[in-house]
C-alpha cells in the first residue's frame, strides 16, 4: 500500500532547487494526494469493502456496515435486489430459494452494499420461515441504519406447489413515512 502521507510530508518540506517541480504540478500533486489519503480514512470505517471475502457459515447481523448519507436533505429510493437468497426451512431442514427486493428512503446512514451481500448470504445455513427472514432482515436494517422508509420483499420459490411473497415495511414514526408505511402496505400487491 502507497505512504500517501509520507510522500504529501515529503512534498511540502523543503528540497534543492535542481529537485523541485513547478509550482502548479506540485500543487495538483498534493491536491490529488490528499485526496487519496481522504478516501482511504473513509474507507478505513469499513471491513469487508476492499478485503478478501469471508463468508460466515451462520447467521450474522454483525457484518451488516453503514456509512453516512451525503445528501440526507433529499427523499430518494435505494433499492437492492438479491435474486440468490436461500435458507432453510426450520422444520425440514430444506433449502427455500428466494429474490429478495429491498428499498428503502436513507436518513444518516446508509448500508455498505459488500456488507449486505455477506449478511444475506449468512441466512444460508439459518433456519427460518419465508416471513421471518423477510422480517429479520427489514428490523435488522432498521437498527443499522434507522432509515426514513424501507420495505423488504421476498418471492420465495415454490414449495409443495405453493410460492409465498412475504413483504413488509416500515416508516419513520410521527412522520410522512409512517403514512407512506401505511399507504403501502394497504395497497400492496
Amino acid at each position: 500500500m502507497v505512504d500517501w502521507h509520507g510522500i504529501v510530508e515529503a512534498f511540502t518540506y523543503p528540497v534543492p532547487l535542481f529537485y523541485t517541480i513547478s509550482m502548479r504540478r506540485k500543487h495538483k500533486f498534493l491536491i490529488f494526494a490528499k485526496k487519496i489519503i481522504c478516501m482511504e480514512e473513509k474507507r478505513a470505517d469499513l471491513k469487508a469493502l476492499g478485503k478478501k471475502t469471508v463468508y460466515r457459515e451462520d447467521y450474522a447481523p454483525e457484518v451488516l456496515e453503514a456509512f453516512d448519507n451525503k445528501h440526507p436533505e433529499n427523499d430518494y429510493w435505494v433499492r437492492f435486489n438479491c435474486p440468490e437468497f436461500t435458507s432453510l426451512c426450520p422444520i425440514t431442514g430444506q433449502p427455500d430459494f428466494a429474490e429478495i427486493c429491498i428499498g428503502y428512503i436513507p436518513d444518516v446512514k446508509m448500508v455498505e452494499s459488500k456488507s449486505l451481500k455477506l449478511y444475506l448470504f449468512s441466512f444460508r445455513n439459518h433456519g427460518a420461515f419465508h416471513e421471518d427472514c423477510v422480517n429479520i432482515i427489514m428490523k435488522d436494517l432498521i437498527q443499522l441504519m434507522d432509515p426514513k422508509y424501507i420495505e423488504v420483499t421476498g418471492f420465495f420459490t415454490p414449495r409443495g406447489g405453493i410460492s409465498i411473497h412475504p413483504y413488509a415495511n416500515y416508516g419513520r414514526s410521527g412522520t410522512k413515512y409512517e403514512k407512506l408505511a401505511e399507504e403501502r402496505l394497504f395497497h400492496h400487491e
